[in-house]
């Protein structure tokens, strides 16, 4: 498990290529201005594995089926479902690896294998979102612009409630059109301080 991260300044550059490279990489690709690899693959038939991360905003649970990522989810939170087994060979190490990094201020992005459930609309909205680079925010009616249904932000936005994949793929980047910080499962006060972790604050824990 990885330990609470407060962590050193934020290097410049991309780290080595290659370091989150879990998984089949068959399927579609979401990248970002700033370099992101997140590889959508068929959801795995392998049974479901969990390993936890303490963050600063608390502790994480992440599920995984053959090492693919498919869930992220923070214990305990009423949104949070029971999960799967501890541990297994199914368990996304690297996926905490790399999160546990993100907080730490040492990755910007992520590179890691994914997989999830939902609607065509739901997977629309959650791949778009997986390309918002980091650092930066757009509002839901331009996410919902960008999926070819403007007009339809209401929608984007119970999209974004329900995606499985917090943290990697970025719902917190996702804003009211005046810029408020409402929407978020994990609570308001989590969305801004992950924004402000990506603007180079530095930042108390939430526990």
């Amino acid at each position: 498990m990885a330990p609470p991260t407060t962590g050193p300044s934020r290097p410049s550059g991309r780290p080595p290529r290659g370091r989150g490279s879990t998984g089949p990489r068959s399927q579609g690709r979401a990248r970002n201005r700033a370099g992101a690899d997140i590889t959508w693959v068929p959801l795995p038939t392998e049974p479901e594995a969990c390993t936890a991360v303490d963050t600063p905003i608390g502790r994480f649970v992440l599920a995984g089926r053959g090492g693919v990522l498919t869930g992220v989810w923070l214990s305990g939170h009423e949104r949070s479902p029971a999960g799967p087994q501890a541990g297994g060979d199914g368990a996304p190490v690297e996926a905490a690896t790399q999160l546990a990094a993100y907080f730490a201020g040492e990755r910007r992005e992520f590179e890691l294998a994914v997989a999830a459930e939902g609607t065509p609309f739901q997977l629309a909205v959650w791949r778009s979102l997986a390309a918002i680079p980091y650092g930066t925010t757009v509002s839901y009616g331009e996410l919902a612009g960008r999926i070819g249904h403007p007009g339809a932000q209401r929608a984007v936005g119970s999209a974004n409630r329900a995606n499985p994949l917090s943290l990697v793929v970025p719902c917190h980047r996702v804003v009211a059109a005046g810029g408020a910080l409402s929407g978020y499962g994990w609570g308001p006060e989590r969305k801004a301080w992950l924004l402000a972790h990506e603007r180079g604050e530095t930042l108390p824990q939430l526990r």
